[in-house]
């Protein structure tokens, strides 16, 4: 299976310069690729050059907790937060097919170095979970509203790769999703295992703001310059 994906590309200059950089943004459950276009849009990157986003579209399947709809979902969600297990089947699928992303934008002549996985929710999910995993060192990870998931295979499966790979991780403190409890005990496993991460928290629910558009163009454009 290969993903849909929307692509953008900003910064290009006049001379019509190839993209330096790939940002993979990774959606969260039942929304698609388009959910992420204004946030790549509202970024300024043009310091570091010409930039393609590239947006998948997850695959369609039955979400257990939303009573076996189809939707657009990386992952099963199997239970509740009292009664949690994990969709280990559909998490490492769903890794595999966004390897084959990186490995497509390498394939494109962006080094593994330049290119950052970004994901939202179960986006941010795949985002660390594939991340620091991958067998080459790539340019940064953004984790927004998410969690780290099969947390206790980490210790064991991350890649010596990506053991220095930067980290943002934001969350809402209003999120009743994904309570962000589960958020900071997420970035404290990867701190606790030598990760750099670089963390910011807002009064929002579920969300997206702006601040933290504006925090994440400037860890960006320093991670990346």
């Amino acid at each position: 299976m290969s993903l849909e994906c929307i692509e953008l590309e900003s910064g290009a200059s006049p001379s019509g310069g190839a993209p330096r950089t790939s940002l993979i943004v990774l959606h969260g459950l039942g929304a698609d690729g388009n959910d992420f276009v204004p946030v790549c849009q509202a970024m300024d990157l043009g310091a570091i050059g010409p930039v393609r986003c590239i947006l998948p579209n997850a695959p369609e399947r039955a979400v257990t907790i939303n009573g076996g709809s189809v939707m657009r979902a990386w992952y099963d969600i199997l239970g509740t937060e009292a009664a949690r297990r994990e969709d280990e089947v559909g998490l490492r699928a769903s890794q595999a097919l966004i390897d084959d992303l990186i490995a497509r934008e390498r394939g494109r002549g962006i080094p593994a170095q330049r290119i950052v996985l970004m994901g939202f929710s179960q986006g941010c999910a795949m985002t660390l979970m594939t991340g620091l995993r991958h067998p080459a060192r790539l340019g940064g990870l953004v984790g927004l509203s998410g969690y780290l998931p099969l947390a206790t295979q980490m210790v064991t499966e991350r890649h010596a790769a990506n053991a220095d790979v930067p980290v943002f991780m934001a969350h809402g403190r209003q999120d009743t999703v994904i309570p962000i409890a589960r958020a900071t005990a997420s970035r404290d496993a990867l701190v606790a295992l030598g990760h750099a991460v670089e963390w910011h928290d807002y009064p929002m629910p579920h969300s997206v703001c702006m601040e933290e558009i504006a925090h994440l163009q400037a860890w960006l454009l320093r991670t990346l310059r």
